[in-house]
């Protein structure tokens, strides 16, 4: 990079989402449950679904495609591709080597990363390395999640939460006074137990032993998560904050990870900010994990709320457990 573009910000972005719609109201029709009891708990009135037939990865490449079409290259310009992913269609290979293949970014190395909500702000984080040090000049990351496949759909608690998306940036360099300006991702894995995924797909055996050890597909401490998810959004923003040596009255828009509204509430009024200052999107797509920042910035870009030079705050928090934040001057 010469020295006036010798910072690394989004240059594309892109998301996609399935068509089918899973309201408040089906779910009433497959589990205990209602609709207020899930939009007063949670903030969601629906999600989205993929169909059985349509692999996870299709919806990266999707919105890789749109990303990479935003950004003015072609997939042969992409030097690297990472997929923060918890939920792909295969251990091999990988979503990153799938998307890679499907789009045609034939010289670009690729791989996957997990640290569940958090690994959109840790792939960024990663990426951003990776360019400051010349080694590459594109790089891809993608957030891709199809949840549906891995909850349990007869755990109340659990399967009202989550949906199916993809969202993606192509990062690559920008003038020194934009783009990300501060990072900071952290871990506690003495909680780790709080919010559990088994690594194996589970039988009708394994599910009649679950109920009698009230453990689920995924189990999770809802007030243990919320409690510390409310302390880490707050501690993170602002340490990436100062890390850029401005202050919460700089902070034009928040993209929390989006997991339930009484969280990025709670989160919110620790940081002595108005809601204002986010673009929600979990009471149409639920939890869609990684995938829950980039596709909530998309969308806010293309409603035409974000403008350049704006100071953006990208948090979150996910199972491990894990964090990470973000703060970007808008280059676009």
């Amino acid at each position: 990079m010469n020295k006036e573009l010798n910072g690394v910000g989004i240059i594309g972005i892109g998301s996609a989402v399935p068509e089918k719609i899973l309201t408040n109201a089906d779910l009433e029709k497959m589990v205990d449950t209602s609709d207020e009891w899930i939009t007063k708990r949670t903030g969601i009135s629906e999600r989205r679904i993929l169909d059985k037939d349509t692999p996870v990865y299709e919806l990266g490449v999707k919105a890789a495609q749109k990303a990479i079409e935003d950004a003015g290259i072609t997939a042969e310009d992409i030097d690297l591709i990472i997929a923060a992913t918890t939920s792909p269609d295969y251990l091999f290979p990988q979503m990153a080597c799938l998307i890679q293949a499907k789009i045609g970014a034939k010289k670009a190395a690729a791989f996957d990363l997990n640290a569940a909500c958090s690994g959109f702000v840790y792939g960024l984080t990663v990426a951003q390395n990776f360019l400051l040090n010349g080694q590459y000049k594109y790089i891809l990351v993608i957030g891709c999640e199809g949840l549906s496949r891995m909850v349990d759909w007869e755990d109340r608690n659990t399967c009202v939460l989550f949906g199916d998306a993809a969202g993606a940036v192509v990062l690559g360099a920008v003038d020194n006074k934009y783009g990300i300006l501060s990072t900071h991702i952290g871990a506690d894995g003495e909680m780790g137990n709080v919010l559990t995924m088994p690594c194996c797909y589970i039988t009708e055996e394994d599910i009649k032993v679950r109920e009698h050890e009230n453990k689920k597909v995924m189990w999770m401490d809802g007030q243990e998560v919320f409690k510390f998810a409310v302390k880490i959004m707050e501690q993170a923003s602002l340490k990436v904050i100062e890390g850029a040596n401005l202050s919460i009255e700089d902070v034009n828009y928040v993209f929390p990870h989006q997991a339930n509204t009484r969280i990025i509430d709670g989160a919110l009024k620790r940081l002595g900010m108005k809601s204002d200052k986010i673009h929600p999107i979990i009471q149409k797509y639920g939890n869609i994990s990684s995938a829950s920042i980039p596709v909530a910035l998309d969308e806010a870009v293309k409603e035409g709320k974000i403008k350049k030079g704006d100071n953006l705050v990208l948090v979150g928090f996910g199972g491990g457990l894990t964090w990470g934040s973000a703060l970007i001057k808008w280059a676009k």
